[in-house]
């Protein structure tokens, strides 16, 4: 799958030189993305991180380019003798802290580990950001930022050796069975059904960017990211558990059955992968409700555990609330950040 640009990722300006015997070249279509599905599941598996993804979700992922992100512009890849080893890529938002981010990504097949292609592509990722950065029009400060799970030891080494600075942390909570769970009554004036139809799927994309601007970070809400949303082979709107106050979207949960995943790693575990009420219907029980109303979903969907993401200090009570639903703290991320006027990586 290739998608178009006038831009196309240069590989040729970079500061420093690659590991010999690796090279790095732009995204090339449907080969490289089932390349990738081993890569991920590799990585994960030298970390002993329980993710896996399909090809279908990667297709989704480069199928919409955006300003934000373009995949025959942004996402490069490291090969050794053909084979490809390693891919990663950037992005850029504008986050509710005031900061132009530009993200870089990168995953490296754990056989091809500690020999320098992870520090290669994060080089090229940050010179082509700046390249990015150079002809965008902002006011706003521009950082560069990057994530890592606690248990990729390389990426937090490689992000603090490169200047990187912790500003914000995030768990990922695990319901490790679906028993005994409590379902509070909706508020009052308030009832559930998924939506219908696409303009109330643009209605409640919409909520959710609103509801996620009182949140730390950032959320692309452009039109290719509503129909990224929209064809995301994993989505399925019937088990979105949505409350409505007549037309009005007053909160939700988009939750999600990863079959592929739950395939390969032989289990059958759901995914809030979305909790969020807008602000006239918070401080009433709602949250609550959504979440029971979730997990008795996924429940009768079969499924015998549950996870879901925070961040750490989600200002609305968030981890208190999962924690009572039946929520541990399984897996720590750090969000790390750099000004984008330091010293490029080493």
């Amino acid at each position: 799958m290739q998608t178009n640009t006038t831009e196309p990722m240069s590989t040729t300006a970079d500061p420093m030189p690659v590991p010999a015997g690796v090279t790095l070249r732009p995204f090339a279509g449907d080969e490289d993305l089932r390349a990738f599905v081993e890569i991920f599941t590799a990585a994960n598996v030298a970390d002993g991180i329980d993710e896996r993804i399909s090809y279908e979700a990667l297709a989704n992922w480069v199928a919409h380019p955006s300003p934000h992100f373009d995949a025959s512009r942004d996402v490069i890849v490291a090969e050794v003798n053909g084979r490809p080893v390693a891919y990663g890529g950037g992005s850029w938002v504008d986050t509710t802290d005031g900061i132009r981010e530009y993200v870089t990504r990168g995953t490296v097949h754990g056989e091809w580990r500690r020999r320098g292609i992870g520090t290669a592509i994060l080089r090229h990722n940050e010179a082509h950001l700046r390249r990015l950065a150079a002809a965008h029009q902002t006011d706003r400060p521009r950082y560069f930022g990057m994530g890592a799970n606690e248990r990729r030891a390389g990426a937090v080494a490689l992000a603090e050796r490169n200047g990187y600075r912790p500003v914000r942390w995030f768990f990922e909570m695990l319901r490790p069975d679906m028993e005994g769970i409590a379902v509070p009554p909706l508020p009052e004036g308030l009832v559930l059904r998924p939506p219908r139809g696409e303009p109330e799927m643009r209605q409640l994309f919409d909520a959710d960017a609103e509801a996620f601007a009182d949140h730390w970070g950032g959320f692309d809400a452009s039109e290719a990211a509503y129909r990224q949303w929209l064809s995301d082979p994993d989505y399925d709107p019937e088990l979105f558990v949505v409350a409505w106050d007549g037309d009005q979207v007053a909160g939700s949960v988009w939750n999600v059955i990863l079959e592929h995943e739950n395939r390969e790693l032989g289990r059958r575990r759901g995914l809030l992968d979305s909790v969020f009420v807008r602000r006239p219907w918070r401080g009433r029980g709602l949250a609550s409700s959504l979440v029971g109303h979730s997990l008795a979903l996924l429940r009768d969907r079969g499924m015998t555990s549950a996870v879901l993401g925070v961040d750490a200090d989600n200002p609305l009570g968030a981890l208190g609330l999962y924690r009572k639903a039946g929520f541990t703290v399984d897996q720590r991320s750090t969000g790390y950040r750099k000004p984008m006027d330091e010293e490029p990586a080493r």
